[in-house]
Formats: structure tokens, C-alpha cells, sequence
């Protein structure tokens, strides 16, 4: 996921694909946990795009310098 594509994103939308990235990284640290990962960069992926909703989010609060 591009920066450009999150900053599209309404607060809603955001809070949502905030959710839903968090669930794909709990249940990719369980693949990891009995071994059946197989695709160890998604875990880096997930935290990053995690990491930029995140972001995203605290700069579109009210108040926020632009």
C-alpha cells in the first residue's frame, strides 16, 4: 500500500483498514508460532502499511499542522 493511496483514505475508511491490517498481523504472528508461514516479508509489510495508517490518521486530526 502507497502513502498516497492511505491519504486518499476518509478517517473511516482508515479506521477500518487499520482493523483489518491488525488482524492479518495477529494471525500471520500464529502462522509464524506453529510454522506454517511461509511468506516472512508479509509480516514487515503488515507493520509497515500498519505503521502508515497510523500515521495518516494523527496528521488528519483536528488541530493537526499541515
Amino acid at each position: 500500500m502507497k502513502f498516497e493511496d492511505v491519504r486518499a483514505m476518509s478517517p473511516d475508511q482508515l479506521k477500518d483498514e487499520l482493523l483489518t491490517l491488525k488482524k492479518e498481523a495477529f494471525n500471520l504472528r500464529f502462522q509464524q508460532a506453529i510454522g506454517q508461514l511461509e511468506n516472512t516479508a508479509r509480516m514487515r509489510e503488515v507493520r509497515r502499511d500498519i505503521a502508515r495508517v497510523k500515521t495518516v490518521l494523527v496528521g488528519q486530526r483536528p488541530g493537526a499542522e499541515a
